[in-house]
């Protein structure tokens, strides 16, 4: 890595932990849904942070994923399902016509409001709020996207996946490579 990292104390403890590399997002969700149904907590699987925080954790070097697999340096992220992105898009689009159609209501529930002109108002007042959602709605879903593709541009999907016994490890181990995980292998520590 580079010399203009930051250097900072990271807390390395003493549980094996399993690695892949995944090049397709429905691979690596595939494996972290295999995972979960083989009892494997949610947080003992982790992934790569975004680039903004391996920018700020690791400095301006260009990386790999095959440079990070067993760097205790590598910032970590918790998984974000797609249905879970789905979910917060249309949390977000919603929520900001329901705000738009609530201030059109309560500006025209008055005694001369007519209910032709509170519909009206409603749908007035709705649509560019739905508008604005929508559009921060696409740039969450974006941003996800984004971050998958820019890990798959540079060497791959990394997952880690905390390993307590043999027999868990080699749960783990099975799991990464049966969905396609490459360079799968198990480190004796974990962040």
């Amino acid at each position: 890595m580079s010399d203009t990292a930051p250097k900072e104390k990271t807390i390395v403890i003493e549980i094996p932990e399993a690695v892949g590399v995944f090049d397709s997002f429905a691979d690596l969700q595939a494996a972290i849904y295999d995972l979960r149904a083989a009892g494997f907590s949610r947080y003992d699987i982790s992934m790569l942070g975004d680039e903004e925080v391996l920018r700020e954790k690791l400095g301006s070097a260009y990386w790999r994923s095959r440079d990070l697999e067993d760097d205790p340096h590598a910032p970590r992220a918790a998984f974000v399902s797609e249905e879970a992105i789905g979910e917060l898009e249309g949390a977000i689009a919603g929520g900001f016509f329901f705000l738009g159609s609530a201030i059109a209501w309560a500006a025209l529930l008055t005694p001369l409001s007519t209910l032709a002109a509170s519909i009206a108002a409603v749908a007035i007042g709705g649509t560019p709020g739905a508008v604005i959602g929508s559009i921060l709605a696409r740039r969450v879903g974006k941003h996800h996207k984004d971050y998958y593709q820019h890990q798959i541009e540079n060497g791959g999907i990394l997952l880690w996946v905390r390993v307590a016994d043999p027999e868990r490890r080699d749960v783990a181990v099975k799991i990464l490579q049966g969905h396609s995980g490459k360079d799968v292998h198990v480190h004796d520590w974990s962040e």
